[in-house]
């Protein structure tokens, strides 16, 4: 319930000029043109039926992506049939154009982007891996995101957010999980990124970056007091622990077996419920917690393996007289060892 009413915030636009921090190493081949112009779509388009003259369902407003076909089409033509194809591509306000494998455009070509404001770049990349980079950097630009307030810690390798009232404890528990030698991902603000259908990524944010405020001492620097060790500027979220206040009247998971999602950004993660009290060790359980989500991921499932062994000795003792396998010695004969 604590993450139903979060503003889900995402970005309508990027500059063309944000490109050339893209993995897909462009190259601008019209300087500074057209940088200011505005991409609205994350998708990629290949122009091929608008070269060759049909625009009916021509995707002018996504990112018009050249390689071999269309770079093969248009050299096969002689240089009146060129630059109508070339002329009826731009005819449209397409963001931009980038051309890969390192394809030298014809004069014309560039003229033409020049004179309609299309800005032209170039990549060595082929065009699936082309494709491959700019739409895992669009999706990224584009993803929806949210703000929680909480720690994020990662544990063992396994991303962990401490969420609950304000002065639970959160941040003692992250300060004390850090001095363990694990690493603080964000304090307080957590900004949380959805990546593709199934993965949430989580960061802090420029003004805060590692800093962490304790109650009664104030602001402290992690990175400063602890080294490059003891951060990290991204995690994705595997496992979200509530931090609540003990109440007798609550009946709180005893075995384990049925686990329990919390659905944010319409995906599901791991959610824990943890009650404390004064002498809790929340550091130690955390950890615990990690370790058997780990476990847990590669196949093994403690809560499963100990009901599987319960109900076998019920199925035996619902068949006769037996002995009571819960009081049986683990081993059957002590050995010279008597320390």
């Amino acid at each position: 319930m604590r993450f139903d009413n979060l503003e889900v915030m995402k970005q309508e636009a990027i500059r063309v000029e944000n490109l050339v921090n893209s993995p897909a190493k462009l190259t601008p081949l019209t300087g500074n043109l057209g940088f200011d112009k505005e991409i609205t779509d994350k998708n990629l388009y290949r122009p091929q039926l608008a070269l060759a003259g049909y625009v009916g369902l021509f995707n002018y407003n996504q990112i018009q992506v050249l390689g071999n076909t269309e770079f093969h089409y248009l050299n096969s033509l002689d240089e009146k049939q060129r630059l109508n194809a070339i002329k009826t591509l731009a005819q449209f306000p397409v963001p931009c154009v980038i051309i890969t494998n390192n394809h030298q455009p014809p004069p014309e070509f560039l003229e033409i982007c020049i004179e309609n404001n299309i800005p032209l770049f170039s990549t060595p990349f082929e065009t699936t891996k082309t494709f491959y980079l700019l739409s895992e950097y669009l999706d990224d630009q584009f993803a929806p995101h949210v703000v929680v307030h909480g720690s994020f810690v990662d544990v063992y390798g396994v991303g962990i957010l401490f969420v609950g009232r304000s002065g639970i404890g959160k941040s003692e528990v992250a300060l004390d999980l850090i001095e363990r030698g694990h690493r603080l991902v964000a304090d307080d603000i957590v900004m949380l990124t959805k990546k593709r259908e199934t993965i949430l990524m989580g960061t802090g944010t420029s003004l805060v970056q590692h800093f962490m405020e304790i109650r009664g001492l104030g602001i402290i620097d992690i990175r400063q007091m602890f080294g490059i060790r003891a951060i990290r500027f991204q995690k994705r979220l595997e496992i979200i622990v509530e931090l609540e206040d003990w109440d007798q009247q609550t009946e709180y998971t005893r075995t384990g077996l049925d686990e329990s999602f919390t659905s944010l950004m319409g995906v599901e993660i791991t959610n824990i419920k943890l009650p404390i009290f004064s002498g809790k060790n929340i550091t130690v359980i955390a950890e615990v917690i990690a370790i058997n989500y780990l476990l847990r991921t590669y196949g093994y499932n403690a809560a499963k393996v100990f009901s599987d062994k319960l109900h076998d000795v019920i199925k035996k003792r619902s068949a006769g007289p037996t002995r009571n396998h819960s009081e049986q010695r683990l081993i059957s004969y002590f050995q010279a060892d008597v320390e």
